[in-house]
């Protein structure tokens, strides 16, 4: 135990007038931030005009936020059944990953359809950006303690021990979120120099869901070390949602590479016309 890290950090910077300004939102706002550089970069080197990029920024945002709060709403529906206003009580906290990020894919076909350009295209970019936003976003996560973690003994666990903690007094845990950090750091760092490389030979779709899909996997398996209740079959919501995110990878990619030969085979049976 002795071994343990300790953090002893407040939760909560400051207050203004009636707003709660926390670690956990600052994080989220930085995450937000690195998620859309690193995304309209990305979408920049796959020539797309990214001139109304802000409009598409504002789109996954706004329904990723949605999204977030209206996944934790449902699983914390008791809480909110018996005082409902506090949905709309965001300063107090209460997000959920997975609702975050398929929020924001809906804002993505939004916004593709409204700018007439190619969703799977913001895929691939979103892929990426998805894992610098997770990473960053996640330091809020090790700072409140929100996330808890089951029990260990190893030299790495994390005990938080300050007053305001939103972690578990007294108990040394595993630090399950920052796993999740290194897991999206290490995708990010494995999979972007060879970005290019995936696009040459992928269609439109295949890297981003790469990447989704890859998350999805490790994230399912990360979800041991947290003491979520478990939703159906023994499995937590964040498993669920996590295996559902690796089945869509996992189904449309091959479709997708099916769907581009077809075009491609149909491409070159056509006839030549005469000059």
């Amino acid at each position: 135990m002795y071994l343990a890290i300790v953090i002893d950090l407040d939760p909560n910077l400051f207050r203004l007038g009636p707003v709660l300004i926390t670690w956990h939102g600052v994080f989220s706002v930085l995450g937000i931030l690195a998620a859309a550089r690193l995304g309209l970069w990305v979408l920049g080197k796959d020539k797309v005009d990214v001139r109304n990029g802000a409009d598409g920024v504002t789109w996954m945002v706004v329904l990723g936020l949605v999204g977030a709060r209206a996944l934790y709403v449902w699983e914390n529906f008791k809480f909110f059944a018996g005082q409902p206003l506090h949905i709309f009580f965001l300063t107090e906290g209460g997000i959920s990953q997975w609702g975050g990020l398929f929020g924001a894919i809906a804002g993505a076909y939004i916004w593709a359809r409204r700018a007439h350009f190619s969703f799977w295209k913001v895929i691939d970019a979103g892929g990426p950006a998805a894992m610098i936003g997770l990473a960053v976003g996640r330091i809020g996560d090790v700072i409140n303690g929100e996330h808890h973690g089951t029990p260990t003994n190893l030299p790495w666990g994390v005990e938080y021990v300050n007053p305001s903690t939103l972690g578990q007094p007294g108990q040394v845990v595993h630090p399950e979120v920052a796993y999740e950090m290194i897991l999206t750091l290490g995708l990010l760092a494995v999979l972007l120099p060879f970005h290019k490389r995936m696009k040459a030979k992928l269609p439109d779709g295949g890297p981003g869901l790469i990447y989704l899909g890859l998350y999805g996997l490790g994230r399912f398996w990360l979800s041991y070390f947290r003491t979520d209740p478990a939703i159906i079959f023994g499995l937590r919501q964040a498993q669920l949602a996590s295996l559902l995110m690796f089945v869509i990878a996992v189904i449309a990619v091959p479709l997708l590479i099916r769907r581009a030969r077809a075009a491609g085979a149909a491409q070159d049976a056509e006839p030549v016309g005469r000059a």
